[in-house]
């Protein structure tokens, strides 16, 4: 396997990640403590580790990785600044990865089990004057009752190396007695209501006007409103002001409605037609894995792939640090996210009959481990709650090919309750039930075409994975994992176009609503992204694919066929 570093892996400062991490709740004060910790696997010898890389990572510096289920032990010591003083401290972890029990100066606080989602430590009654330690235990034993998504402790064709332990920042900061603790965001196409979780009492600022809050909630009429798409992503600032506190945020006005359009049902955006000409994202790289080098890598992905024409990244089995969503709000990038897949997954029933069309299958009994379905639900409303303000966020998806999927219906009637706002794919790919605002495909292996649900919008949410390699730039030099392989870059090109302009193209005036090509990026052995592993080599150029990202554009106005 070769080592392959991104141009941002190359100079890593001392401590990554130093930016502020919470895009949407921003406060003044904080403090970063990413960087060098302490860290050994079970009983082993001591060692360091890079925050916020996983161990399993170029970039973390562990020379020798952990096995599933191995006790990974950090430690950190801190001091409080003297400002601080008189304030509740936070202790803040972006997601590790997978059960973790926080202890500061030996005091156990708190236990997380989710390895995805961040939480938040109140740990003032635990530090003191001077040196603070924060002991972190952790065990990441891949169990298919709690999220996983693509990693495996057998990595190899579409599944992909682990990642243990924390792989996004950790952070303190001081908040008063009484503090906002979230904020909740609706917005229309001229309206915007805000909800301050923990204070009643407080004033919005907007626009040099102050509202103050009832309740904790204030409402707002935006005059002359400016309506956020990828091709405008314009964002309003606002704060959250109270005696005490002080956060800033955003917002957007965008709306998102099924319509019938000549007799055809469309997926709209802001009221009109939109095509959602999309690409598969795992969010994995060469040398940081879950973790990209910097934030900047983020930026990087969404402006190649913008560039390329495309609008829509499918967030793929993993949820990522908010910097993600902040940077696809401000750079106009939609997004359709996936709950993280949980339970076990079976080669025959999950890929094999689906692909032979065998697609039909009641799921009330599928995945009966009530552990697992109380994790997949505790995890969908918190998923929710923790990324429901970004405005790029178009789409939620439920399941994908049946892996974890039990009660969609119910799992479906569950999600609308909790965001009535955005679409929702219940089942991507197949064993689809009734309960779903679009009829999902996935289609590598045979000619696209639209599914038979013609009350709904049609979404090909996965197709292509066509291969070139580049092996100057590939992980694994010996395996080649995808669906569709060309020993030439100008073969895989024309390939790529002539699926867009022949096969695409023709569907969206029957009624495709939008399209995920698989993939952003290479990851590890599969090799079907339009960019290489290590984001240095983009396999096809903006100027070879315009023409037909253009085509698909007026293909959604004009509703004719091309």
């Amino acid at each position: 396997m070769q080592r392959l570093l991104t141009e941002e892996g190359s100079r890593v400062p001392g401590i990554p990640w130093a930016e502020y991490p919470r895009p949407q709740m921003r406060r003044a004060e904080w403090k970063c403590l990413n960087g060098e910790w302490s860290f050994r696997i079970g009983s082993g010898l001591p060692n360091t580790i890079r925050v916020p890389f996983c161990p399993e990572s170029l970039l973390s510096g562990v020379s020798a990785p952990p096995a599933a289920g191995d006790e990974l032990n950090y430690e950190r010591s801190f001091r409080i600044p003297e400002a601080w003083a008189g304030k509740r401290v936070l202790l803040h972890f972006g997601a590790v990865s997978r059960d973790c029990r926080v202890a500061v100066n030996g005091i156990p606080l708190f236990r997380q089990e989710n390895g995805y989602l961040p939480f938040t430590v109140d740990i003032t009654e635990a530090i003191r004057p001077g040196e603070n330690k924060i002991s972190l235990k952790v065990i990441h034993d891949l169990s298919p009752v709690f999220p996983y998504g693509k990693q495996s402790a057998r990595r190899g064709g579409m599944w992909y190396t682990p990642c243990s332990g924390i792989w996004q920042t950790v952070w303190i900061e001081p908040v008063p007695e009484n503090y906002i603790r979230q904020l909740i965001i609706h917005t229309g196409s001229d309206w915007m209501e805000a909800e301050a979780v923990g204070i009643t009492e407080g004033w919005v600022e907007f626009q040099g006007n102050r509202i103050p809050l009832c309740n904790g909630k204030a409402h707002i009429d935006v005059a002359d409103p400016v309506l956020w798409s990828p091709e405008s992503p314009y964002l309003y600032e606002f704060s959250v002001r109270t005696a005490e506190d002080s956060v800033t945020s955003y917002f957007a006005l965008r709306t998102l409605t099924v319509e019938t359009v000549s007799g055809i049902p469309r997926l709209c955006l802001n009221g009109k037609p939109y095509y959602f000409n999309g690409l598969l994202d795992q969010g994995y790289w060469s040398d940081g894995l879950y973790t990209p080098a910097s934030p900047e890598c983020f930026e990087k992905d969404i402006i190649a792939m913008k560039s390329l024409g495309f609008n829509t990244l499918r967030k793929h089995a993993k949820i990522e640090a908010e910097q993600f969503y902040y940077d696809c709000d401000r750079l106009g990038m939609i997004v359709f996210q996936d709950m993280v897949n949980s339970g076990k997954y079976l080669f025959v029933r999950d890929t094999l009959l689906p692909n032979l069309r065998f697609q039909r299958r009641n799921d009330k009994r599928m995945h009966s481990d009530w552990r697992q379905r109380a994790a997949f639900l505790d995890a969908m409303e918190k998923t929710v709650s923790t990324l429901g303000n970004h405005p790029c966020i178009a789409l939620w998806s439920i399941f994908n090919e049946g892996w974890g999927q039990f009660c969609a219906d119910d799992c479906c009637r569950r999600l609308r309750k909790l965001d009535p706002t955005r679409f929702i794919d219940s089942t991507s790919g197949w064993f689809r039930q009734r309960e779903s605002d679009v009829d999902s495909l996935h289609i590598y292996f045979t000619k696209l075409r639209l599914g038979k649900k013609r009350g709904r919008p049609c979404l090909l949410s996965e197709f292509g994975g066509f291969v070139w390699k580049d092996t100057r730039h590939s992980f694994n030099t010996e395996k080649t994992y995808g669906y569709k392989v060309f020993k030439s870059r100008e073969e895989f090109v024309s390939s790529l176009r002539s699926v867009y302009t022949d096969q695409i193209a023709p569907l969206i005036a029957r009624g495709l609503c939008g399209s995920i090509y698989t993939q952003v990026s290479d990851v590890e052995d599969e090799t079907n992204g339009l960019l290489t592993f290590d984001r240095k080599v983009l396999k096809i150029q903006p100027e070879e694919i315009a023409d037909a990202a253009g085509k698909l554009a007026r293909a959604i106005s004009a509703g004719e066929p091309m």
